[in-house]
């Protein structure tokens, strides 16, 4: 949308260089310094020097296109009350709320304005924000084939994600107008958006080749390196910004980007306060609190919100998964299958990896791993790396009893925090038994501490390995529960891998010393049936001349 536009040039504020050769008002704004320009304004307004209603229109475009849109909201405010202005200042002061996000306020003043092209782009773009869907479309419909008008178009285009559309008309605007180079900027903001990461470079080198000092252009390329290489590429590439003199921190858009780059460091000093600012703003302390299992600090923050964007859903779906799956919730669990499925199904997103991710998701809660199997099969060789993915994709292939995938999956995933945990400890020592490996699943076991976790993976060491008939194994976990707990029926069990292993060696399956072993623990229990089982294997032993004590 164009907004504020420049004021007449009055000769009061356009004089040549001062004695001291001062830059003029004219000469700061053709170099885009903004803030000399309203320093200057400032000054001559102070002094007096020039007319008083030129300067403060000059004022209000100066500031306006700093970003200062209070000021700027101050400068023609007063041109209203205290001076004859067009109707066309309305309009300007309306911008100055819109950007402030104060869109009754900006509709009101838009409507005082004269019904010209821009009062028709300003509230087009209140009726989006507001999501005033008929209104929408009435002035939708009044848009020309102007540049002003297109790029208006294309900009609501942007923001409620339909990216191509957008790419569509600032390429053909681009093709009309190659002196515009801003252009390149927004085309190369579409294709970031659009996953074209190495595309998106190419086209904004050609601004950055003309302006290297925008901290829009920089940034946009911090955030492309950010995607195809990590946080310290990116930290990189706003180094630049700052040895040129560029102050980091006073740049909230910067500001946000380097708590994402850093991996959340210091997020809970930057990002609430950007909450309302910065659309993102919210979604990344959404992300942070969920990285830091403050689950219900995130859902207070995105409770209210009425995804609009892919990203939106996700993240929506992913704090109600969260939420339902530690508090048995049917109800957030629903919400998140909705989240998901509407992602995994748009006809934009369905054929990406995030839309696979989300279908994924939705048949997991579901349940129907099969399905789950496949949609994450179909992004695997994109995911190698990812510990998240890797560990779901291992839980559903060990709900459908593929534990050979399983177990590689598991093993791929290195976050130290999630190898530490119960959940994948023993998810890892079913895959090994399942997997005709139980010597691993109890060394699984020997390098845990004692406690309650320990005794749960024993029981299910014992279980799982009787029932896949490596007894050896078996029978040391009963044992061990026994010595643990005295419970009758950790000695039926271990009698059973017992009898089991003494079955293999008269099998030839087994070793004398797996034999011995079983000898050791029957003899570790006083029961009256441990004197027959081991008379019966002492007498089996020296009819086959095989020695043991």
């Amino acid at each position: 949308m164009r907004g504020v536009q420049r004021p007449r040039k009055p000769a009061a504020v356009n004089k040549g260089k001062t004695a001291k050769g001062q830059p003029t008002l004219q000469e700061f704004i053709q170099a885009r310094d903004y803030t000399g320009a309203l320093a200057l304004l400032e000054f001559k307004l102070k002094c007096q020097d020039g007319n008083t209603k030129d300067l403060l229109m000059w004022v209000g475009y100066a500031a306006f296109h700093l970003g200062n849109y209070k000021r700027a909201e101050d400068a023609y405010k007063e041109l209203l009350d205290c001076h004859n202005v067009s109707g066309e200042v309305h309009l300007f002061l309306g911008c100055c709320y819109f950007y402030q996000q104060m869109y009754e306020e900006a509709e009101a003043e838009a409507l005082k304005g004269p019904p010209d092209a821009l009062q028709n782009r300003l509230l087009f773009n209140i009726c989006h924000r507001r999501g005033d869907e008929d209104k929408l479309m009435t002035y939708h419909q009044n848009l020309r084939d102007t540049k002003e008008d297109q790029l208006s178009l294309a900009g609501v285009h942007y923001l409620r994600s339909h990216h191509q559309e957008a790419t569509d008309i600032y390429k053909r605007q681009l093709l009309e107008n190659r002196e515009d180079l801003a252009l390149n900027v927004y085309v190369a903001m579409c294709y970031y958006k659009l996953d074209y990461y190495d595309v998106s470079l190419e086209i904004l080198a050609v601004y950055l080749q003309a302006h290297p000092d925008s901290a829009t252009a920089v940034n946009l390329k911090a955030c492309n390196h950010f995607r195809l290489y990590n946080g310290k590429a990116a930290e990189a590439e706003l180094k630049v910004l700052a040895d040129r003199g560029v102050n980091l921190h006073s740049i909230d858009l910067i500001r946000h980007n380097m708590v994402v780059f850093s991996n959340g460091d210091q997020a809970l000093q930057v990002l609430p306060a950007l909450v309302d600012v910065i659309p993102e703003g919210r979604l990344n302390l959404v992300i942070y609190y969920l990285r830091h299992n403050s689950v219900h600090e995130a859902h207070e923050l995105i409770r209210e919100l009425e995804p609009a964007t892919p990203q939106e859903y996700i993240l929506k779906g992913v704090v109600h998964a969260a939420i339902g799956q530690a508090t048995g919730s049917r109800e957030h669990m629903k919400v998140a299958q909705q989240c998901f499925q509407l992602v995994g199904t748009s006809a934009h997103e369905c054929d990406t990896i995030p839309g696979r991710q989300c279908m994924a998701s939705c048949f997991f809660l579901m349940r129907q791993f099969d399905d789950v199997n496949i949609y994450l099969n179909s992004i695997k060789a994109y995911m190698y790396n990812d510990d998240d993915f890797n560990w779901n994709y291992a839980l559903s292939l060990a709900s459908t009893r593929n534990y050979k995938g399983a177990e590689e999956a598991l093993l791929l995933i290195h976050n130290e925090k999630y190898k530490s945990e119960y959940v994948y400890i023993s998810w890892l020592a079913r895959c090994y038994i399942m997997n005709g490996n139980p010597r691993s699943a109890w060394e699984l076991y020997l390098k845990m501490n004692s406690s309650n976790e320990s005794f749960n993976l024993l029981q299910l060491i014992a279980n799982d390995c009787y029932r896949m008939g490596h007894f050896l194994y078996s029978a040391k976990a009963f044992d061990v529960l026994e010595r643990l707990d005295p419970d009758p029926e950790y000695w039926e069990g271990k009698r059973g891998a017992c009898v089991g292993v003494f079955q293999l060696m008269i099998a030839g399956k087994a070793s004398k010393d797996d034999l011995q072993d079983v000898m050791t623990m029957v003899r570790n229990t006083s029961n009256p049936q441990v004197e027959y089982l081991v008379r019966i294997i002492k007498k089996w032993c020296k009819d086959n001349n095989i020695k043991i004590t």
